[in-house]
């Protein structure tokens, strides 16, 4: 029903005009060697293979790609948003992909102009390759923006995606477990769309309670439902280990190798912080505020744990399922510590 190949035009023409190819600084390959290395000494995480090799990427290329891995995770939820048989089935299935593909691939240009690293990976495809992306242009003009060492800065992201590709060749769960709560969410995802109505203006009354739902709960909440509220606390939950996680990693390793650290978590934080217009407005509709959030609480418990009961202790959150925090936790890390006590390291 998505028509993809509108959403790729709408991608490309929102991430910008074809730059001139941007170089990045110091030697990639190398820095991910590194990084590896260092990420694995830290961790006592032992990745199952080889990490995939870091790629430069542009803008359209990172869509191009996010575009891909998307469409195999909402096709099979957009053959349930379209009208039955009827006169209208073909014109009302038609308007309805372009729509979709529209704000999909406006938002993904959007965020291609936003993302610095990324390690890819189709958590519905077990099988899937991976790969270790680094938005060029994006990690050139936060350099030049933040007035931080371009290579310190390409080597910092480096820590942050090298930790996610350890996470998820070292813990052989994680995946699954993350795709299973995923492919939940979206079987339970029920669309059922009364296409009389859609011609109908809508009531102020209906357009206010909306735009409130929204700006409560973010544009995923509301589509996910009350009911789905437990397991999106369990996968926001999740995700916040995996992202706190990295954060955390991410400075730990640092300390000793990059003389501009403080300088660059400092910088970071004021890009995450300070966005207004569109990119306040994306956050809210997606629920990205929530991912930032996401990144706080989860550093902050990683940072409490350690503190108090060492590195060796905060890897017990890769031991299974069970011994991941629940979103109370991780905002009470002595809690979390206390129930996981008998538990073991992760091996």
């Amino acid at each position: 029903m998505i028509d993809w190949s509108l959403a790729r035009r709408v991608a490309r023409r929102v991430s910008g005009p074809i730059a001139p190819t941007v170089r990045l600084p110091g030697d990639l390959q190398a820095m991910a060697v590194d990084a590896e290395r260092r990420v694995v000494a830290y961790t006592k995480l032992t990745p199952s293979g080889p990490l995939p090799p870091p790629e430069p990427v542009d803008r359209r290329q990172w869509a191009d790609i996010n575009l891909a891995g998307m469409r195999r995770i909402l096709d099979p939820v957009a053959d349930r948003f379209q009208p039955k048989a009827g006169p209208l089935t073909r014109p009302l299935r038609s308007l309805g992909g372009a729509v979709l593909a529209a704000e999909i691939g406006g938002l993904t240009g959007l965020l291609s102009q936003r993302v610095l690293g990324q390690f890819d990976l189709v958590l519905l495809d077990p099988d899937g390759p991976t790969r270790l992306l680094f938005l060029a242009p994006n990690l050139r003009e936060s350099a030049e923006k933040l007035d931080v060492d371009a290579e310190q800065l390409v080597a910092w992201v480096a820590f942050h995606e090298v930790t996610h590709a350890v996470q998820f060749t070292s813990v052989p769960w994680l995946r699954g477990h993350l795709a299973g709560m995923l492919t939940e969410l979206l079987d339970s995802s029920e669309v059922d769309v009364d296409w009389k109505a859609v011609a109908k203006i809508p009531s102020r009354e209906d357009v206010d309670a909306l735009v409130r739902m929204v700006r409560e709960e973010g544009l995923i909440m509301v589509l996910a439902g009350p009911e789905r509220k437990d397991l999106m606390d369990r996968l926001q939950a999740t995700m916040a280990v995996v992202e706190g996680h990295a954060e955390h990693v991410m400075d730990a390793v640092g300390r000793d190798a990059l003389p501009d650290l403080d300088r660059l978590r400092a910088a970071l934080d004021r890009r995450r912080a300070n966005k207004t217009g569109p990119w306040k407005l994306l956050e809210k509709l997606l629920g990205l505020e929530m991912k930032l959030k996401q990144y706080e609480v989860g550093k902050t418990f990683c940072d409490r744990v350690v503190e108090v009961a060492g590195v060796e202790r905060l890897h017990t959150v890769f031991t299974g399922p069970e011994s991941l925090p629940t979103w109370a936790e991780l905002q009470d890390p002595d809690a979390w510590l206390e129930r996981t006590r008998a538990l073991p390291p992760a091996a």
